[in-house]
């Protein structure tokens, strides 16, 4: 017979399950960002040993410098583009939700995207924009040579333009979280509405909206973390140039083009301080409209 109490084996079983991944969290996340912080009031190259202390003077050079917030005017569009994905991935899950042929294929057309390498996606479309590449052949094919622009090139389309890649590589991702909702909804409320004689935008209205709002506020939240902290995309096509500037690319160039390693760090703890606090807000409004 065990010398241990039942509530005592029952802790130490939950201690001993909860401890590995404790000390993995604190080792890989937890200890990083406290070194990020520390960073965070050095001025340090990243490289030698001369570390200088110099407190706050990183972050109040960062909101005391229009430029380092400029660049979240970057960010509009990759938020707008995200609501457009949201908007498309609900459309194509509702739509397939329903009876539609071949639509195991639709599945996996749309859901390939997502399944792609981030840096091969990048690269696809940096051929797809650039002159004479393949947007280009397939506009001149149908006679819009009219339409024809230098995508990549151009400030005021740029940004567009990478919005557009970001919305096919990631739309894959909200579509199946949206028809997995979807599927669960009980097949007699369906039935239910079909004796009514309800159409199909009732049956949306009605039924599946209401059902997957809280899916909808999680998405909201990520797009937004998502337009916030864009980085892999614009990196990869066009490492920033032609105002498509983001924040963590900034970050990046900050500690390892100009060797400033404290101004880095400071730039991504306030950051992490924005996304923290827009992710909470929007968690807040959205929970008194269902309150």
């Amino acid at each position: 017979m065990s010398k241990f109490s039942y509530n005592t084996q029952r802790k130490i079983l939950i201690f001993g399950f909860l401890i590995i991944p404790m000390v993995l969290l604190i080792v890989f996340s937890y200890l990083p960002l406290a070194n990020l912080v520390y960073y965070s009031t050095l001025n340090w190259d990243g490289l030698g040993d001369d570390k200088i202390f110099i407190g706050l003077d990183n972050y109040i050079k960062v909101f005391t410098s229009p430029e380092y917030f400029s660049v979240f005017k970057t960010s509009l569009y990759y938020f707008v583009g995200s609501f457009v994905q949201m908007g498309l991935a609900l459309y194509f899950a509702t739509i397939l939700n329903f009876k539609v042929k071949f639509k195991n294929i639709f599945k996996g057309i749309l859901f390939f995207p997502y399944l792609l390498n981030g840096v091969a996606v990048g690269f696809i479309f940096k051929f797809f924009f650039q002159p004479n590449g393949t947007l280009d052949s397939l506009l001149k094919f149908i006679g819009l040579e009219g339409l024809i622009q230098f995508w990549l090139r151009n400030p005021n389309i740029i940004n567009i333009s990478l919005s557009f890649t970001s919305i096919w590589r990631y739309m894959g991702f909200n579509f199946i979280i949206f028809l997995g909702t979807i599927q669960s909804i009980s097949g007699s409320i369906y039935e239910a509405a079909d004796i009514d004689g309800a159409n199909t935008w009732q049956v949306f209205r009605y039924i599946i909206l209401p059902s997957i709002k809280n899916i909808i506020a999680l998405n909201a939240i990520l797009a937004v973390k998502g337009a916030i902290s864009v980085f892999e995309i614009p990196y990869i096509m066009t490492s920033g140039a032609n105002g498509s500037m983001t924040f963590v690319i900034q970050t990046l160039e900050k500690a390892f083009k100009f060797q400033k390693l404290g101004l880095a760090s400071a730039l991504a703890i306030v950051l992490f301080v924005i996304i923290i606090i827009v992710s909470l807000a929007q968690h807040y409004a959205f929970k008194d409209k269902e309150a």
